[in-house]
């Protein structure tokens, strides 16, 4: 038996035990939880990747449910910050209080200060707490006044835009959207998992109680073992093909893409694919990334960072569609 196969045996070994909680966590999320596997699945890839994640989709669908059930299941601080026209910087990260008895300034730290921050509707805040919310989710530390406070890991930011009204609302620009690691689109629920909410929710009284079946520790000790996981140079090849070919289509024989794309996908999205397909085999319980894992999670990780042209928004095509094209051309290994 080769050096190779031994080392790989040795790593499946490790990711089946690293990996166990995957399921533990999903389980638990069942009980208050109906459908949105996809949602919870890349909810947890933030997780084991550090990344953040902006979810879009109408009022209703569970997704301040799920995120709240999330942060009580892997046992972390939770908090949910509504964004209002009216909200401050100082509301977000805290400010100095003036303390008259002893004639000083103190420090009164915001609701920022937890490990998973909901922040519930983003779009509705002006600029300048947009701008604060994404230096701490960049720098994972907070300055206030003349210190510095570093966030606790796990610091995860899952923030939610509602795409049904948009009067009065402050969109993100490009370029800060470009920080959140994945975005996705929440949909509604099949007519199954619709008449199991129903008989499941439409009744008074006490909800299922959750149990923590995971502590922070185990999800950090899991972040380590993610970068563990064995990524074949033709995989790693196929993401920076994928990449590449938002940038330059006709290179890869989709030259009618040429005047649709304004911007391709940024370094991150190479840096995001790769990470978020790691993860993505992980909870699948491998120690190696197939070019399926990349595919999975691609329209996720590309689907804010791929600008399209005013001809394209002229013809009614979005961003996913041209990442669709996108994958249907560039050569799977």
């Amino acid at each position: 038996m080769s050096e190779y196969a031994v080392d790989m045996t040795a790593l499946s070994e490790k990711i089946q035990q690293s990996s166990s909680f995957i399921d533990d966590i999903r389980t638990e999320l069942d009980k208050v939880v109906i459908g949105q596997k996809y949602m919870i699945d890349r909810l947890m890839i933030g997780l084991l990747t550090n990344g953040h994640v902006l979810l879009e989709g109408v009022p209703g669908l569970a997704k301040t449910l799920t995120i709240s059930s999330l942060a009580t299941v892997i046992d972390t601080a939770f908090q949910r910050i509504q964004f209002t026209p009216d909200l401050l910087p100082a509301d977000l990260i805290g400010t100095l209080i003036y303390n008259q008895k002893e004639g000083d300034f103190f420090v009164k730290k915001g609701p920022i200060f937890a490990n998973i921050i909901l922040a519930d509707e983003i779009n509705r805040s002006p600029a300048k707490v947009q701008s604060a919310l994404l230096e701490a989710m960049q720098e994972k530390q907070v300055t206030i006044g003349e210190e510095s406070f570093k966030l606790e890991e796990p610091f995860l930011v899952l923030a939610t835009q509602n795409p049904v009204e948009q009067e009065g609302t402050y969109p993100l620009p490009e370029a800060q959207v470009d920080r959140f690691m994945l975005k996705l689109k929440v949909d509604y629920p099949s007519p199954a998992e619709e008449l199991e909410i129903m008989r499941r929710m439409a009744k008074t009284g006490a909800k299922p109680t959750l149990n923590k079946v995971v502590d922070p520790a185990t999800i950090l000790e899991a972040r380590k073992v993610v970068n563990d996981i064995y990524m074949d140079e033709k995989v790693e090849k196929y993401i920076v093909d994928l990449v590449f070919a938002t940038r330059r289509p006709a290179e890869y024989g989709i030259a009618e893409l040429e005047d649709l794309i304004s911007f391709g996908a940024s370094p991150r999205a190479t840096i995001n694919l790769n990470l978020a397909a790691r993860a993505q085999a992980f909870m699948e319980h491998r120690a190696y990334v197939t070019p399926e894992d990349v595919r999975t999670v691609a329209l996720d990780v590309f689907r804010h960072r791929l600008i399209p042209t005013f001809e394209a928004e002229a013809e009614e095509i979005g961003a996913e569609e041209l990442v669709q094209k996108v994958m249907n051309n560039v050569q799977v290994p």
